[in-house]
């Protein structure tokens, strides 16, 4: 059995969208950080940097004992691996992959993250309007991509696809709008009907309920 320890964030929904599009079992663990839950010895002994959300896998594919992981690219690496699925094998395509994963680890996160702490603690109108100009930017980006391709990394639906939704699924929460990006528009609509994606969005809010 997989464990995934998390909470209703952006990273942390990630997770459980690539274990229910893999068909793979797993239990969520709830990390309530409004109470700081992730700042506790226990939680810290699996991940230092006191954030979700942290896979154990207690029946790894390779190895003896336990993989235990932090980072939500890294797990959705560690998963596609495991799973032998939505991560391409030949070089070409498994590139475009890691590409945007670094892209999104890079560029959109970042960028959606500081939107998210201007819009809770500044008042300063000026520094949201900085905040959402670089949001803008960042899907501007990805906008183009999706209009040579169907998916963020090509022809298939793949991890990254699932990286960049997990922030891009809050974008009216930091004041954002896809109008512009007709493409993410498109991409948007259709990943976020995806079965899997339903699935794991509604037990991944449960966990602040």
């Amino acid at each position: 059995m997989i464990e995934v320890f998390a909470f209703a964030t952006p990273n942390s929904v990630k997770v459980p969208i690539a274990l229910e599009e893999m068909g793979l079992d797993y239990r969520l663990v709830p990390v309530n950080l409004r109470q700081g839950e992730q700042k506790t010895a226990a939680f810290k002994e699996m991940n230092l940097n006191a954030k979700v959300p942290v896979l154990v896998d207690r029946a790894p594919k390779f190895g003896d004992g336990k993989v235990v992981l932090s980072e939500s690219a890294a797990i959705l690496v560690y998963l596609a691996e495991k799973s032998g699925q939505l991560l391409p094998s030949d070089g070409a395509r498994r590139g475009k992959v890691f590409e945007q994963l670094f892209f999104h680890a890079s560029g959109l996160s970042p960028a959606f993250l500081q939107a998210f702490l201007v819009s809770m603690q500044s008042p300063q109108p000026e520094a949201k309007e900085r905040a959402l100009a670089e949001v803008d930017r960042a899907l501007g980006v990805l906008n183009h991509v999706l209009e040579h391709h169907e998916y963020v990394a090509g022809s298939e639906y793949s991890i990254a696809d699932i990286a960049h939704f997990g922030w891009i699924w809050r974008h009216q929460a930091i004041g954002a709008s896809l109008d512009k990006f007709p493409n993410v528009r498109r991409w948007y609509g259709e990943v976020s009907t995806r079965s899997a994606v339903v699935a794991a969005i509604a037990k991944t809010l449960a966990l602040a309920q």
